[in-house]
């Protein structure tokens, strides 16, 4: 079966991670997706990850990890030829997705107005930290850096450690499915009307939206959130626990969670004290709570508690580690993690699929993240470029 946007040809500009996430997400929808890179070494997120010989290979794992699925055409776009083939290639598209810092692709002639003139349905999403003007759009944007100015860091971590970065590129990957979301939506338009449109995506904005209720109790109840750890600060007990043997979250929100909590623990006094009885009175006493829940806790493990609690009706679930969950069978039995093999030989790629399943397709990427310029000549071929032709530009570096 199709997946949705099987027919669609993107093309990719960026580089590292927010816009690579962003087309790799279109790519799991069917997209055909042809990574634009530079002729001298490409995305820079092919030297990153852990493996060093991997890196070495110019195929480090942080590559691997958003680039499945596509193809890599490389093209040096300060070049007047390079920058002819690729108005070639937005002919044919019906997106392009790009992460430079605000005004480069301007000065290569290259942003929204020149390019709907070539291709007026073309969806146009320029990924940048602060957004394509205001005080902040000529700031370089890193992860971390947008995680410090968005206040994600500022609620992360407890009293004593905050403030501390979320342990992976959320403000990135956030960006990156905002884009993705949003393309989407243009091209339902593009599709209808005939016209593309120019989309602004701002790191910042994007992350600041997603910490919806953080937000709104400061903008609508005056409340400046502070960083509670582990703690849920919509309820209580809801939080991270100590156990017998490992830790366990519990989110026993609802007062009728919270009976039954204290039930199994052999605690059914908890509910008729006064600091527990109602939820803001659970809340203001948390503390005192959650000594005496993990008083009780202390008489069996994270796992068996697990089991007993869920069987209760309470959730809960154990603090597992990257390798743990990558491991359990539950995602086994969904085929999350996918091996490709690398199409020049190389060890075997093992990416994850989209975050959702389609009912009649697979949204997961069918070859490996490319190696560098795999796909030039065939696109220069499609476009008429000769043997000779083709064979020129690469010595002089225009491919």
């Amino acid at each position: 079966m199709t997946l949705p946007l099987t027919g669609i040809r993107v093309l990719d500009l960026s580089n590292v991670l927010a816009g690579p996430f962003c087309a790799y997400q279109l790519a799991l929808l069917g997209a055909e997706v042809i990574k634009i890179e530079h002729p001298d070494g490409g995305d820079l997120a092919r030297r990153l990850g852990a493996d060093k010989d991997a890196s070495a290979r110019n195929m480090g794992t942080s590559f691997v990890a958003v680039n499945a699925g596509k193809q890599s055409v490389t093209l040096n776009l300060k070049d007047p030829r390079g920058k002819a083939i690729l108005l070639d290639l937005v002919k044919t598209a019906d997106v392009l997705v790009e992460n430079f810092r605000p005004g480069v692709m301007a000065r290569l002639g290259l942003d929204h107005a020149a390019l709907s003139e070539v291709n007026p349905r073309l969806v146009y999403c320029a990924i940048s930290g602060f957004g394509q003007d205001g005080e902040l759009s000529s700031r370089p944007a890193y992860d971390q850096i947008i995680q410090g100015i968005a206040g994600v860091m500022s609620v992360t971590g407890d009293a004593d450690s905050a403030p501390l970065r979320v342990g992976y590129p959320v403000s990135d990957t956030v960006g990156g499915l905002t884009a993705a979301l949003a393309i989407c939506g243009a091209l339902v338009e593009a599709r209808a009307s005939g016209r593309g449109r120019m989309l602004d995506v701002s790191m910042l904005e994007a992350t600041l939206a997603t910490m919806g209720w953080v937000v709104s109790n400061y903008l609508n109840a005056g409340v400046v959130p502070t960083p509670m750890g582990n703690e849920n600060f919509t309820a209580a007990p809801s939080g991270t626990f100590k156990t017998g043997d490992g830790l366990l979250n519990i989110a026993a929100n609802e007062t009728k969670q919270f009976v039954s909590l204290c039930a199994l623990l052999g605690r059914a006094d908890l509910p008729g004290d006064a600091r527990f009885s109602e939820r803001n009175a659970r809340k203001v006493n948390r503390a005192a709570l959650k000594a005496e829940l993990e008083a009780a806790l202390a008489a069996d493990s994270a796992a068996n508690w697990e089991t007993k609690l869920i069987a209760a009706g309470v959730p809960a679930g154990r603090v597992l580690s990257v390798p743990e969950i990558l491991a359990h069978p539950h995602l086994a039995s969904r085929h999350f993690v996918r091996e490709l093999p690398d199409e020049r030989g190389g060890a075997t790629q093992r990416v994850t699929r989209a975050g959702f399943l389609l009912s009649d397709a697979d949204a997961a990427p069918s070859t490996a993240a490319p190696a560098l310029s795999a796909h030039t000549k065939t696109h220069l071929s499609a476009l008429g470029y000769d043997e000779s032709q083709i064979d020129a530009l690469h010595a002089e570096g225009v491919i």
